[in-house]
């Protein structure tokens, strides 16, 4: 698809956010991709290695939108529910029940815990999840008091700035840190208080219903992560009984892989994994997946 801008055409997810598409031409599967905390899904144009036009190119159209409180997207600047979130991507997965192809979702950080939970919650009509550098293991590192705290605390000040993740472990390439603070997009400020709770307690409330995974998974995590808990992956993987499973861990990679030193390896896993599932026909997928 040559498109030099990269213009997605707008997409109504089904949730008050702001949706869009990225259609390639003869399309052989879709995904739904949701992006990180503080980011928006148009930097996964530019960004990410160009991960969407490497998706369109390789046969995949590309569905996403902009979470709220995130990019073009209504609400208090990354102020937001997990659950709500959730539910946010379980109606986007609704609006594209109606299309044909076999659809995969890929979600990064943040986003890769709602996918993460919308697919333990329903994984009917989906052929394959991805998750890069998810957060699934959330304040492992923080005493028992401040995460009984946490609650309160969003409850009573719910946009009060709590934690700062620190862009400087997004990559080991110093120009993509320095493209991230000055992307005008992006959120630069702490977690909210809100965020941080609700990401705390729906990760942790997640672990019994990993038991029942049974769709195709790729997940990718660099061991290096400050952002995002690599540990929190592996323990998804060893957890989850499906029988097509993959996890691909990067030594020394940071939180953005596909803006670190191997992103053309990652892109590589990515884009091919998606091509060697996506022959399937939906229904064969669905029957494959146990339901």
């Amino acid at each position: 698809m040559h498109n030099s801008t990269w213009e997605p055409t707008v997409w109504e997810s089904g949730a008050p956010v702001r949706g869009y598409v990225w259609p390639a031409p003869d399309a052989r599967a879709a995904v739904l991709l949701t992006h990180g905390f503080g980011e928006y899904a148009g930097r996964y144009v530019e960004k990410y290695h160009r991960l969407i036009p490497a998706l369109v190119g390789a046969g995949l159209s590309v569905y996403a939108y902009d979470l709220r409180g995130h990019g073009s997207s209504e609400g208090r600047r990354a102020v937001v529910d997990a659950f709500t979130l959730v539910e946010d991507h379980l109606l986007a997965r609704e609006m594209l029940r109606g299309q044909p192809l076999p659809l995969f979702t890929f979600g990064h950080s943040l986003g890769g815990l709602i996918t993460a939970a919308s697919v333990a919650r329903d994984p009917r009509g989906l052929s394959g999840v991805i998750l890069s550098s998810p957060a699934l293991l959330i304040g492992e590192d923080q005493p028992a008091w401040l995460r009984a705290l946490a609650p309160v605390v969003a409850r009573l000040a719910p946009h009060a700035p709590v934690t700062a993740l620190g862009s400087e472990g997004l990559s080991r390439l110093a120009d993509e840190v320095t493209a991230y603070g000055s992307d005008a997009g992006v959120y630069q400020g702490k977690v909210p208080a809100l965020t941080a709770a609700s990401m705390l307690r729906l990760s942790a409330s997640l672990w019994p219903r990993y038991a029942r995974w049974t769709l195709p998974t790729l997940a990718v995590h660099g061991t290096a992560d400050r952002i995002t808990d690599v540990n929190g992956t592996r323990r998804f993987m060893e957890s989850v009984p499906t029988a097509d499973k993959t996890l691909r861990l990067v030594e020394g990679g940071y939180h953005e892989l596909l803006n670190d030193e191997p992103r053309e390896e990652v892109l590589g896993w990515i884009v091919g994994w998606l091509k060697e599932r996506s022959g399937q026909s939906p229904v064969a997928s669905r029957q494959g997946s146990g339901r």
